[in-house]
Order: structure tokens, then C-alpha cells, then sequence
């Protein structure tokens, strides 16, 4: 029978003692009040940061963007079907961010920045706050270059400049994406980064679109991020911010890039207040001279005076309008001579 000594049993004791780690981790929770329509409300996360992403009991991510002083309003990243009322919720620490790197280049993703080619994953070592702080004034530069569409009637009347917000507007079927697909096309030779940003497209359209990219050789140049018409209404909102993140990339490393927002309307659509967000955000990331902006927007019936249309015509620097009417004559750009809106210049 083995005997124990009484020393031997304390000398147990204090190494176990020696080598405890007290290690004290505060976890930031709440729980759901009511989840619905891709907005989740929380009760607590006291501490929780604007933008900061949260995580649900079943694993949903979301975005904590709506702080009130009783409850969060998160958005969530998917279809949050699993969520229950009552369900505990816990902060992350980190402020949503996507990944960014040069392979993003040729390739198709979604508003997450996973890639949706079928071409396996993009490796990347760093990362990009999908909503940044817009450049200050001083480092912006005054407009100097233009930026070319290869369409003479627009290159001729309504001259780009590198670094503009200038907004394509139009009936349905009056060729907007044409005119912004013909203006990445024509970057070839240029050394300018093009995103286009597919928001609530039909799947194929998109599919046409990337497939006219490859077949000219425009992908080289070119990152797409696509949120189709099925997509959740939140990453059809979050894709601008996911493309603008991926545009500013490039823009700080000094080179000239384009991107392309197909269209507004769409992420309105999803989330009425995105507007408003746009100017605030999206369009004051530009800086001149460097990042250009070509914003699409669908009108009804030529009304140019909507809710959505007058709100996106207030912030950006010129606007290009394309008629139905024209269009039905066989005339392409379907643009007006006489009948255009500059303020850029």
C-alpha cells in the first residue's frame, strides 16, 4: 500500500497554486428583442461601437449600425432564419472590414468579399474598414485629367474628370450599364482599376456583363462584387461599401481607379436610408483625381424629380441623362444635346 506523505500532498498543492493564471475575459452581450426583414433588435451591448460586428447564438454575423439608448438595431449577414427571440448576442471588438489585396483582380465576389467564380479562395494579409473615413480636404487635388468613356457624344459634351461623381440616370432600358461598361472597356491600356458593383441584378445579367469583361479582356483590370435580386437585402446594401473598400485600396497606393455603383436604386431598395448614407460615405471617400465615381440610378417614367433620383443628384458633380424616347429611335447614347445638367465644371 502506498503511503502518502502529508508534505508531499501540500507541495502538490502550492505548485498548483504557482502555476494557476487567473484570467478574467468581459464579454459585451444582450439579447434579441425581435429579429425580421434583416434587422434585428438587441437588448444590452452596452459598449458596442457604431459599424462593430456582432455574433448571434447560431452564428449569424451582423452590423451594429442603429445605437438608441434602449436597444441596437443590428443588421444581420444573412437570412437569420435560426434566430429566436430571447437568444443571447455578443460583441466581437472588431468594426467590419473585408480583406483586400491585388489577386482580388479578375476575380467575382460577393458583398463579403468571398469569391463567387468558382475559382477557389483569394489570399490576402490585409484588411480594409468597410466604411473609412473620408480624405480631408487637404489632400484632396483639384480635377486636372479627364477620364474617358469612348463614347464621342459623352466625351465631347459631358467631359469626366478623374476624381468626379458624375451619375448615369435613365428610364428602365435606356442603356445605363452599357454606358458604364463601355466606359471599364475603354480603361484597357490606361492603367486604371475598375470595381463594378452589380446591386439587385437579375444573376445572368451579371453573368453577361463579366462574360463581355473576359471576352475583351477587361477582367485583368476589373474586380466585380455582385449581390443579385435574390441576395439578402442586406448585402445588397453592404456591396457598395465592400466595392468602395476595395476601390480605396488601390486609390492609396496612387492609382487611378474607377468604380461603378448598378445600380443606387436597388440599394435603396434594401435599405431606404442608404441615400443619405451614400453622401455621407460613399461619396465623400473620392478623391479627386484619383478615384472616379459613376453612380447609376433608374428613373420612373423620366421622373427625374423623385424621392431617389433628387437625392443622389445633390451630391454628385454631374449627371448624364439617358431618354427612353431616344432610345426607341435607335439612338445611341440615348443622351440629349441640348437637354444636360453640369455642375462638375
Amino acid at each position: 500500500m502506498v503511503t502518502i506523505q502529508a508534505d508531499e500532498i501540500s507541495n502538490i498543492i502550492r505548485e498548483r497554486i504557482e502555476q494557476y493564471n487567473r484570467e478574467v475575459k468581459i464579454v459585451n452581450t444582450g439579447t434579441v428583442l425581435q429579429v425580421g426583414d434583416g434587422i434585428a433588435r438587441i437588448h444590452g451591448l452596452d459598449e458596442v461601437m457604431a459599424g462593430e460586428l456582432v455574433e448571434f447564438q447560431e452564428g449569424t454575423i451582423g452590423i451594429a449600425l442603429n445605437l438608441e439608448s434602449t436597444n441596437v438595431g443590428v443588421v444581420l449577414m444573412g437570412d437569420g432564419l435560426l434566430i429566436q427571440e430571447g437568444s443571447s448576442v455578443k460583441a466581437t471588438g472588431k468594426i467590419a472590414q473585408i480583406p483586400v489585396s491585388e489577386a482580388y483582380l479578375g476575380r467575382v465576389i460577393n458583398a463579403l468579399a468571398k469569391p463567387i467564380d468558382g475559382r477557389g479562395e483569394i489570399s490576402s494579409s490585409e484588411y480594409r474598414l468597410i466604411e473609412s473615413p473620408a480624405p480631408g480636404i487637404i489632400s484632396r487635388r483639384s480635377v486636372y485629367e479627364p477620364l474617358q468613356t469612348g463614347l464621342i457624344a459623352i466625351d465631347s459634351m459631358i467631359p469626366i474628370g478623374r476624381g468626379q461623381r458624375e451619375l448615369i440616370i435613365g428610364d428602365r432600358q435606356t442603356g445605363k450599364t452599357a454606358v458604364a461598361t463601355d466606359t471599364i472597356l475603354n480603361q484597357q491600356g490606361q492603367n486604371v482599376i475598375c470595381v463594378y458593383v452589380a446591386i439587385g441584378q437579375k444573376a445572368s445579367s451579371v453573368a453577361q456583363v463579366v462574360t463581355t469583361f473576359q471576352e475583351r479582356g477587361a477582367m485583368e483590370y476589373t474586380i466585380v462584387v455582385a449581390e443579385t435580386a435574390d441576395s439578402p437585402a442586406t448585402l445588397q446594401y453592404l456591396a457598395p461599401y465592400t466595392g468602395a473598400a476595395l476601390a480605396e485600396y488601390f486609390m492609396y497606393r496612387e492609382r487611378h481607379t474607377l468604380i461603378i455603383y448598378d445600380d443606387l436604386s436597388k440599394q435603396a431598395q434594401a435599405y431606404r436610408q442608404c441615400l443619405f448614407y451614400y453622401e455621407d460615405h460613399l461619396g465623400a471617400r473620392l478623391i479627386q483625381g484619383i478615384m472616379t465615381a459613376l453612380p447609376i440610378v433608374e428613373a420612373q417614367s423620366g421622373d427625374v424629380l423623385a424621392y431617389i433620383p433628387t437625392n443622389v443628384i445633390s451630391f454628385t458633380d454631374g449627371q448624364i441623362f439617358l431618354y427612353s424616347d431616344l432610345f426607341n429611335a435607335r439612338i445611341r447614347p440615348t443622351i440629349n444635346v441640348g437637354d444636360f445638367l453640369k455642375t462638375g465644371f
